[in-house]
């Protein structure tokens, strides 16, 4: 008997939420045969990440999934409606009825809050903790994605290194698909950097940098990322297909690409700048070296999640730490110069360390099987 799962995700990092949601639906789909549906408030996002999803339609299938736009809380739902599994992402209230719903179930479904990923510590302890429903015979389960054996991995298909394998063994193929988004043979020679931040990030002292440096740089930068800086860059507005040379550094505007697409640009560069949480996973089963802008929260409180993170990954890596903290808007007044100079020298320490983190990390599973087991055994206790 196939098994159901529902679920659910809001949009607030514009891309970052429906990228994790959308890989662990596909995953959950293509490589377990789980019948899933994404219900996700948001389609517009969506499509930036599949160009086939349609953003007026109430249901519709993508890749095997059932896709639900989520418009609100007032769904009428019945027993047959709810799933056997119904994950919340990063704590999203689900709809009034289909907790009602789900208490009247025989067996009752497994019901996670999938959280937000986080290098820190004390997820270690709330990692698979449940939660009682305070009136109803309903219990939810915390299940943390991580770093440690004591967490739930992250997510990471099954062909994932094979097909990074594939991509790198021939230098032709990177050449090609960057010629595909618009690349020239000047902009494959220099070193390639993409770049994918938040608008608060310091892009425009960055920019001097390159331009000023000694190194040919070529940036490529989705469309719709550091707006401002990148129009002040070219000149122009920047559209997809956009691109100019000052000094030493070319910026290239990129269309936004499909998931896959945007793997194999992380394959294909040096360097890479990434935001948010799915991303960043990405850059990390890159294998090249990355930085990492976090999403920004009050009092701060994201510098503490960098932190963290950088005192498990950047171990020995004093230029990674140092850019990072920079970029992220802890150091101010950086010298740009010297801390991209910094980096570019460490990266024969970041190489060693990105093969060492990816088999550390991918030792304790991928988070979409670790979930199901966790949800096996909960069914079948």
């Amino acid at each position: 008997m196939t098994i159901r799962l529902d679920l659910f995700c809001r949009v607030i990092d514009n891309y970052g939420d429906i990228g994790i949601c959308w890989r662990l639906a596909r995953q959950l789909h293509a490589e377990h045969g789980i019948a899933v549906r994404l219900w996700v408030d948001d389609l517009v996002s969506f499509r930036r990440l599949r160009p086939e999803v349609d953003t007026a339609a109430e249901n519709q299938m993508v890749q095997g999934v059932a896709v639900r736009h989520w418009r609100d809380q007032d769904g009428v739902y019945t027993v047959d409606d709810v799933a056997d599994i119904v994950i919340e992402f990063f704590a999203v209230d689900l709809p009034p009825s289909y907790v009602a719903a789900m208490a009247q179930c025989t067996p009752r479904p497994v019901w996670f809050n999938l959280e937000g990923l986080t290098a820190e510590e004390w997820v270690e302890g709330c990692h698979r903790l449940t939660s009682p429903h305070p009136q109803l015979p309903l219990t939810k389960h915390f299940f943390f994605p991580g770093f440690t054996e004591k967490t739930g991995g992250l997510p990471r298909e099954a062909a994932l290194f094979d097909s990074r394998r594939a991509f790198l063994e021939n230098p032709a193929t990177a050449d090609e698909f960057l010629q595909s988004l618009g690349a020239t043979p000047a902009e494959l020679a220099a070193t390639r950097v993409s770049l994918f931040c938040y608008p608060f990030a310091p892009v425009a002292p960055l920019f001097d940098a390159w331009r000023d440096g000694a190194e040919a740089i070529t940036c490529f930068v989705p469309e719709g990322v550091a707006t401002q800086a990148v129009q002040g860059f070219l000149g122009t507005a920047a559209i997809a297909g956009a691109a100019a040379t000052q000094g030493k550094l070319t910026v290239r505007v990129l269309p936004f690409v499909p998931q896959p697409d945007y793997d194999q640009l992380l394959w294909a560069c040096d360097v890479n700048l990434v935001r948010g949480e799915d991303s960043w996973v990405r850059a990390q089963w890159a294998g090249k070296p990355f930085v990492w802008h976090i999403y920004a929260q009050d009092d701060n409180l994201h510098h503490k999640k960098l932190r963290a993170f950088l005192q498990r990954y950047a171990v020995g890596l004093d230029a990674v730490t140092a850019f990072s903290l920079a970029w992220n808007g802890v150091h101010l007044h950086a010298d740009w110069p010297a801390l991209w100079r910094g980096l570019r020298a460490e990266t024969p320490q970041i190489a060693a360390r990105a093969v060492a983190w990816e088999q550390q990390v991918a030792a304790h599973g991928d988070l979409t099987a670790n979930l199901l087991a966790f949800a096996q055994s909960i069914r079948g206790a």
